[in-house]
């Protein structure tokens, strides 16, 4: 009887902690079960620039919230549907810009804020972005300067 009084005591444990490392390992990653929470703003962005669903969304420096979706609209735009705290309240002028952490880091939404008396409702769209910067364009920019040239002054006979 005292061994299976151990087996018990053992397996609750070891029970108990298996769903304590799953909880823990939803609240590290954002995660949760069904999770709801805040609402969904829209915004378009000539392109993505790697940015993934689950990224997160900063204002100030902050985490506002997460991205939800990325897709392509009819446009060949590029669609990021962004769930926002429900404590947050976006002004409908803010201004949102995909950026990286580091030069080569994480993808993520910045949100400026707009300085307007009037609020994004749940599905508003952000009208003001800013596509994300090509660090491959930049660099190549740089070495190689602007490769354009005039060429109606630069063949003339003089």
């Amino acid at each position: 009887m005292k061994t299976f009084d151990r087996e018990v005591v053992v397996g609750m444990v070891l029970l108990l902690g298996a769903a304590l490392l799953v909880y823990i390992s939803l609240n590290l990653g954002k995660l949760g079960f069904g999770q709801t929470q805040g609402y969904t703003v829209q915004a378009e962005f000539p392109n993505a620039g790697g940015l993934q669903d689950g990224a997160p969304v900063e204002l100030a420096g902050v985490e506002i919230g997460r991205v939800t979706n990325v897709t392509l609209t009819d446009t060949y735009r590029a669609r990021i549907i962004l769930r926002i705290l429900p404590t947050v309240a976006l002004q409908d002028d803010s201004r949102a810009t995909i950026k990286s952490k580091g030069l080569i880091g994480e993808r993520y939404v910045d949100i400026a804020p707009g300085k307007g008396t009037t609020t994004l409702t749940a599905g508003g769209t952000i009208r003001e972005t800013e596509a994300p910067v090509d660090i491959q364009e930049v660099i190549t920019k740089f070495i190689f300067g602007n490769v354009e040239t005039d060429k109606d002054t630069s063949d003339e006979i003089q």
